[in-house]
Formats: structure tokens, C-alpha cells, sequence
């Protein structure tokens, strides 16, 4: 069950007054300055052709056709500039970013602005006399939005021509909305600001929800709801997502490289991140590692068979291999979000075991970053692939959303 009540308060309490005061105030920071720190200076303009919009694009268009990014803001604000660091950071490196909202616009938008900033684009492309004109990749088209944004975002992520779907600080408020996740057929990535973030536990339920098959990636950064979008070039939020849209748009595998694999560049930082389906050429992922050399139809006698098998775990050690810290991160009436430090101790560590002893009437209803065995009552929660490994004194985490009362649980750790 999603955290309905609280989540829409939240999100009237926490992003529509910041949107509030930007359109008193006027631009964000820097809000009519040309930059971003790709090689082509991005500035914003409008069109006659497309009211209430933002159009973010390099103040010198380049030879290279410029796929579309179109953007629903933070509150679903019609300020086209509430998040202008962020989106004048992402035209910048040669994408063609559009705002739902004119600049320092009031009032509330809708998702039909997102599909009328894609119709425009299209249109621009293939209208002689348009600045625009030839100059977009109208095969390459993403999606996107903040908080409310992101409810827009799902809502025409269906659109044939959208290559892929990118949710920040968002997720579906009702459990009737979930044929908007069953529907998705192209790539996603959730841009979540941590635990702290009031729309963290809607996202994991999504995540949890994806259909079998679909690539997804999920970055968390614990910033909490607001991101880093005001920050000069849209700080780690924009660093990401032009990383992203570099490798989804433009076919940049060194910048996929940041999303794929266990040993991702975005593994092992500040980020927490969780992949689903994710190569680097878009193709299935093998079930199993193809064999290197066909098996041989009979074993070639070469040397006599051991007398006993070789050892093919190590026993776990004792004393502190590792130790796991609970807490609850987020209790409300009938559930909770909780997270789990597990700490190496003077010994590197190939792979951790942590049992949860959970309190009568709590139950897991969805996990991340472990495998857990069982839901309620003592449960046993194993590393992934990509965080079993610990130095000494390394620590990774994982987390979960529950229901009922997280108060009062205990953790263990034992390790290999």
C-alpha cells in the first residue's frame, strides 16, 4: 500500500511553496545567464508556437542533431525556470530541453503540455525557415519531471515516440495508477533523493512494480526531496542526468558505463544504486554466462579424479567480521521505510548475512540493495552481487519499506 494521504500532503507542503516564492522573487539564481558546463553554451528562449513553455538550447546550435528532453517542474509549477540551472546544464552538452511554463509563469501545468512540447519539436524540425530546422533527433526523445513532474512524466511516458522515461524525487500516489508502470516498454531511471526524500517509499513501490524484462536504473543520493537542481549546473542531479541522456540519446557507452554492471561508476560512491535489465548496447541480458568453449561430448582423460571434492564455500569467520546498525528512517500509521548499516570489521569481507529479528505485526512489503528470505518474524536478508564486497572497516546498506510498528527490531550480521 502506498503512503496516499501523506505523500499528497507532502508534496503540496514541501514543493509548491518553493515554487511559490521562485515566481515571487522571480528567475532562480543565474536565471537568464548563458552557461553549463558542456561545450555548447546553453541560454532559454520562448516561442510564439508553443505558449507557456521554456525552450533550453545551445546559444549556437551545433552541427550534431539535438535529441529532446522535455521536463515537467517540481509542484508541477508553470514556472518554466524552477529548475533552469538544471535544464540550462542539460542543453548545454547538445540536447534540446523544454520546460513545461513560461519563464517565471504562474499558475499549474498538465502532462498534455509534455506531449505538445514533443509535437512542437517535430514540427520544427521539418518546418523550412525554423532555426530548428534539420537540426533535431526526433528518434531520440526522453521524458521527464520533479515530483509532480514525474506524475506528468509517467502519464505520456507511453507515447511511441518516447525512448525512454526519467522520474526525479516522484512516484505514483495510488495503488489505481499502477497500469502506468504496467505499461512501460522503454528504458527507465529514477533520480531519488534518499530515505529523506517524502517520495522515496512511492518510488521503491514502483520500482518493486516494473514489468519483468524492463531496463531500469534507480540512483539515490541522500539530499532529500528538494535535489540539487538550484546548485550551479544542477550540482550531482544534473551530472547525472546528462550521463544518462548522453548514453540513452545519444549512444555514449562510456557514459552508460555509469549505470551498468556491478562495477558501475556510480557503484561504490555517494549514490546508492539498484539496476534492473541494464546493458550498455541495449540488448537482454544473458540468464547465464555463455560458455566460453563448447563442452566436450565425453571428458577427456587427462588426469585422474580428485579423491575428495575440492571446498567450494569458506566457513564464515568468527569475531567481528561485521556488525549491522538498524533505524528507522520513517514511521507513519500502519508502516514504515527502515535501513540497515552493515560495517565490516578488521577483515575484508567477500559477502554478508544479516538476520532481522522484526517486532510482532511488522512485515517487509518491499526490500532494496539485499536479498531477503521470509517477510515477517525473523528474516534473513544476503548481499547483492555488487555490495557483498568489503574492505576493512567499509560499510554499505539496505534498506526496506514495511507495515506496521519498525520500533523495537534487531539486526546481526555474520559475514564470509
Amino acid at each position: 500500500m502506498r503512503r496516499r494521504a501523506k505523500i499528497y500532503a507532502g508534496l503540496a507542503a514541501a514543493v509548491v511553496p518553493v515554487a511559490s516564492v521562485i515566481i515571487a522573487l522571480g528567475a532562480t539564481p543565474a536565471g537568464a545567464a548563458v552557461g553549463g558546463s558542456g561545450p555548447y553554451p546553453a541560454d532559454y528562449e520562448t516561442s510564439a508556437s508553443l505558449a507557456n513553455h521554456t525552450i533550453f538550447r545551445p546559444q549556437t546550435l551545433p552541427s550534431e542533431r539535438l535529441p529532446i528532453f522535455v521536463w515537467g517542474n517540481g509542484g508541477c509549477s508553470a514556472n518554466g525556470l524552477s529548475q533552469g540551472n538544471f535544464l540550462r546544464e542539460i542543453a548545454s552538452h547538445g540536447f534540446l530541453a523544454i520546460a513545461n511554463g513560461a519563464p517565471n509563469g504562474s499558475g499549474s501545468t498538465n502532462s498534455q503540455m509534455l506531449t505538445q512540447s514533443i509535437d512542437w519539436a517535430i514540427a520544427e524540425n521539418s518546418r523550412q525557415g525554423s532555426k530548428y530546422f534539420n537540426k533535431i533527433d526526433t528518434t531520440k526523445v526522453a521524458v521527464a519531471g520533479f515530483s509532480c513532474g514525474g506524475l506528468e512524466a509517467y502519464a505520456v511516458s507511453n507515447d511511441p515516440r518516447v525512448t525512454t522515461t526519467g522520474i526525479f524525487s516522484s512516484g505514483l500516489l495510488n495503488d489505481a495508477d499502477d497500469y502506468q508502470l504496467r505499461r512501460l516498454t522503454k528504458p527507465i531511471a529514477y533520480i531519488i533523493g534518499g530515505p529523506s526524500d517524502i517520495a522515496y517509499p512511492n518510488a521503491i513501490d514502483d520500482w518493486g512494480k516494473l514489468p519483468s524484462g524492463l531496463p531500469a536504473f534507480m540512483g539515490n543520493l541522500n539530499v532529500g526531496h528538494g535535489g540539487t537542481y538550484d546548485q550551479a549546473n544542477g550540482g550531482e542531479f544534473g551530472r547525472v542526468a546528462v550521463l544518462y541522456l548522453k548514453w540513452r540519446l545519444k549512444g555514449d557507452t562510456t557514459a552508460g558505463a555509469n549505470f551498468v554492471g556491478t562495477n558501475c561508476g556510480l557503484c561504490r560512491t555517494q549514490w546508492t544504486v539498484q539496476q534492473k535489465n541494464l546493458t550498455l548496447d541495449g540488448g537482454t541480458p544473458p540468464t547465464t554466462p555463455p560458455p566460453t568453449t563448447p563442452p566436450p561430448t565425453t571428458p577427456p582423460p587427462t588426469t585422474p579424479p580428485p579423491t575428495t571434492p575440492p571446498p567450494t564455500t569458506t566457513p564464515p569467520p568468527t569475531g567481528d567480521a561485521c556488525t549491522a546498525t538498524y533505524a528507522v528512517q520513517d514511521q507513519w500509521n500502519g508502516g514504515f521505510v527502515a535501513n540497515v548499516t552493515v560495517s565490516a570489521g578488521s577483515t575484508a569481507l567477500s559477502g554478508w548475512r544479516v538476520t532481522l529479528n522484526l517486532p510482532s505485526g511488522a512485515s517487509v512489503t518491499s526490500l532494496w540493495n539485499g536479498v531477503a528470505t521470509g517477510s515477517s518474524g525473523t528474516i534473513t536478508v544476503t548481499n547483492q552481487s555488487y555490495n557483498g564486497r568489503l574492505a576493512a572497516g567499509q560499510s554499505t546498506s539496505f534498506g526496506f519499506q514495511g507495515t506496521g510498528n519498525g520500533s523495537g527490531a534487531t539486526a546481526t550480521c555474520t559475514g564470509s
